[in-house]
């Protein structure tokens, strides 16, 4: 599910260099950022459907959205079939498979628990992946494949792949139970609450310039010649096996400490790494700062939504008040890798790498503020 949003910086770098050459950075990069931000979006109002009993509906029309966009990807060679097919189709099915899924882990474990499975279930996405932040498995089939089987024969491949493995999640999944509760979509209260709106701030924020090492990895070794070609294609599927630990790790020392207390510390580092890759110009160097920049940006994916969760107020609320976060952080996700493309054509990657650690490090301050606000200075205090 989220794991076809994570393989896109190999698309990308695909399409950077090949069919859509003529269009610049920032252009193509609205491919992937349309993709996530529907992703949470739509994730966002089909919160009630689920709510309503439509679980098994939402998990058919998401599947099967997700395999027809990467099916019709596939024969797509203008900018505008790649936008309807490959955003739009895939970052809806995606939406419709991603609330859901969330609830069901909620229905099966308690609250401590959750957070630990919803970082393995983060991991699991990570490992699959196809989405703006990267991917371990489609971006090594897709690079190992497409020399030799060509662009469309190998995106057909992953839709293969795809439609097996959510054939088997359609034949598995089950809800345990349903909340007796019609969930709002809307709450207005929440954005009355200074901790839930300044997190939410930082959250987009951050979420702004997390994402750009994912898209422009690749391109960045290339350019350069800091690696050898085959081995940039392996960069992206080396950031996101970090970052797999990275949603798990952190994740169960939350669980002991609590969330504030790691994701704040987690995007501070994820933003001085952002930096370091000005200065990584060597192919160990990269790979080091990209391993680590994966692990700690990791952290961020499974542990900024469960905030959502810790500071609300009755678990009656946690739903809307999810689907409205991740809608508005989401905003980071649509305008991150676009602005990012926009600096890399105009100033160059020096000015880029900038941009994603100086977004992260001002994220940081504001859910440093959130927690403040949320339970006070104490550090010692669980939050």
């Amino acid at each position: 599910m989220r794991g076809l949003v994570n393989a896109y910086g190999s698309f990308g770098t695909y399409y950077e260099l090949g069919p859509l050459h003529e269009y610049p950075a920032s252009t193509i990069a609205w491919i992937g950022s349309i993709q996530a931000y529907l992703m949470l979006f739509t994730g966002a109002l089909t919160g009630p459907l689920f709510d309503a009993g439509h679980f098994r509906l939402l998990l058919i029309v998401g599947s099967s959205l997700i395999v027809l966009g990467m099916a019709t990807t596939s024969v797509s060679t203008k900018l505008w079939q790649i936008m309807l097919s490959q955003a739009f189709a895939i970052g809806i099915g995606q939406g419709c498979l991603f609330s859901p899924s969330l609830a069901v882990l909620s229905t099966y474990f308690s609250e401590k628990r959750f957070l630990i499975a919803m970082g393995l279930a983060a991991a699991g996405s990570g490992l699959a992946a196809y989405h703006i932040e990267g991917g371990t498995i489609y971006p090594i089939v897709f690079h190992t494949l497409e020399p030799k089987l060509g662009f469309a024969a190998t995106t057909r491949v992953i839709a293969y792949i795809a439609a097996g493995t959510l054939l088997i999640s359609n034949m598995v999944i089950r809800v345990r139970t349903l909340s007796t509760q019609r969930r709002q979509i809307f709450d207005m209260a929440a954005w009355k609450e200074p901790a839930f709106t300044v997190y939410v701030i930082g959250s987009m924020i951050a979420f702004l310039g997390t994402w750009t090492p994912f898209v422009y990895i690749e391109v960045y070794a290339l350019k350069y010649g800091i690696t050898s070609k085959q081995l940039a294609f392996y960069l992206l599927p080396i950031i996101t096996a970090g970052s797999i630990f990275g949603r798990v790790g952190p994740n169960l020392i939350a669980a002991r400490i609590g969330l504030f207390n790691v994701v704040i510390p987690c995007v501070t580092i994820t933003g001085v790494l952002a930096f370091c890759f000005i200065v990584a110009k060597t192919q160990e160097s990269l790979i080091a700062v990209s391993c680590l920049y994966g692990f700690f940006s990791g952290s961020i994916v499974s542990i900024i939504p469960a905030l959502g969760v810790s500071i609300s107020p009755s678990r009656a609320v946690i739903g809307t008040r999810i689907g409205m976060a991740c809608a508005t952080i989401g905003l980071g996700m649509l305008a991150g890798t676009p602005v990012s493309g926009a600096i890399l054509s105009h100033h160059g990657f020096t000015a880029t790498w900038a941009f994603s650690g100086t977004v992260a490090l001002l994220g940081a301050c504001f859910l440093t503020a959130a927690r403040v606000l949320h339970g006070g200075w104490i550090l010692r205090q669980k939050l």
